[in-house]
């Protein structure tokens, strides 16, 4: 069975309105009768109920193939992205932390949806070397069903299709010169919310297309040098058991988004960061491949478009 991915689009110029259309093994987009009318694939996971079972039985030689498309963030609006720190054994190692804790359970975070970003898209990095912006290559589940209080067995019934995430972290920011008290030390949406700080892509690609979510090879390139070579079979905390965990502390609705962490070769385990001009690529079989170039940001502007408010 050909694998394709569920795509958001739009043909090329900004004024164009954006869709949903798939892309085939060869990375060709293809319109769907069905999915045309919906402005990005998360408003299709709205439906999901009703769309599975038609999209099940298709195939995208079934398609009017479209050309000059420009692929877009598939998920732009996520009600929520959650995200598992600490859930790979080898980037613990590489981290330093030895022997787990008895007990431990699943660590989440929440980031803002403005921080998301599409393919070929790019990363705006503080110019400020010191925030030591990072890379983390990640696997996200999609959710496509309604879910509370999932057990682990079921949870996976959850689940509409996976795609690719990249954490992007400001290691510098993560901690505060001056926190006002301990509890407070540590600043995650600072180091980890800012806006283009989460690119997601190229698209989702459909649950019944992964076989096994604990058996995909996860690998990240930086200006062509392969930074980190992992496996989903390395999670500490299992997709099912991370969508249980999450399901247990919030109601997960349609279009919400899990990353669910990254493994081994992350730039701050080598002494390295991103720099201006940096090309990120993270490939993860069977779903694809996401690019994003790096750029440092611009300077703050004094002022501001009318229908946007910034300090100077």
């Amino acid at each position: 069975m050909s694998v394709w991915n569920l795509v958001t689009c739009r043909a090329e110029g900004p004024s164009a309105a954006s869709f949903v259309a798939a892309t085939d093994a060869e990375g060709r987009v293809r319109r769907h009768p069905v999915l045309a009318r919906y402005p990005d694939v998360g408003a299709a996971l709205q439906d999901w109920a009703e769309l599975e079972p038609v999209l099940r039985a298709w195939r995208p030689a079934e398609g009017e193939p479209l050309e000059s498309v420009e692929l877009l963030a598939p998920l732009p609006r996520p009600g929520k992205l959650v995200f598992a720190g600490a859930n790979y054994h080898d980037h613990l190692r590489e981290m330093g932390v030895g022997t787990l804790p008895d007990g431990m359970e699943p660590y989440f975070f929440l980031l803002p949806p403005t921080a998301i970003v599409g393919p070929g898209e790019a990363v705006s990095i503080p110019r400020d070397p010191a925030a030591r912006v990072d890379w983390e290559a990640e696997l996200g589940v999609v959710i496509g069903r309604r879910a509370h209080r999932l057990p682990v067995e079921r949870a996976l019934e959850a689940v509409a299709g996976y795609t690719i995430v990249n954490d992007v972290s400001a290691r510098g920011l993560h901690a505060r010169p001056n926190p006002l008290a301990p509890p407070f030390a540590y600043d995650w949406l600072a180091s980890k919310g800012r806006d283009t700080f989460t690119p997601i892509g190229p698209g989702v690609t459909p649950s019944w297309f992964v076989a096994d979510p604990q058996a995909l090879p996860i690998r990240l390139w930086r200006n062509g040098v392969l930074e980190q070579d992992g496996n989903t079979k390395d999670m500490i905390f299992t997709v099912a058991q991370l969508v249980s965990a999450a399901s247990a502390l919030m109601t997960l609705e349609p279009g919400d988004v899990i990353a669910t962490g990254t493994p081994a070769g992350v730039g701050a385990a080598k002494g390295l960061a991103l720099q201006d001009g940096d090309r990120l690529r993270i490939r993860i079989e069977p779903l694809g491949e996401l690019g994003n170039d790096v750029r440092q940001a611009e300077p703050l502007l004094a002022s501001a478009p009318s229908n946007t408010v910034e300090q100077g």
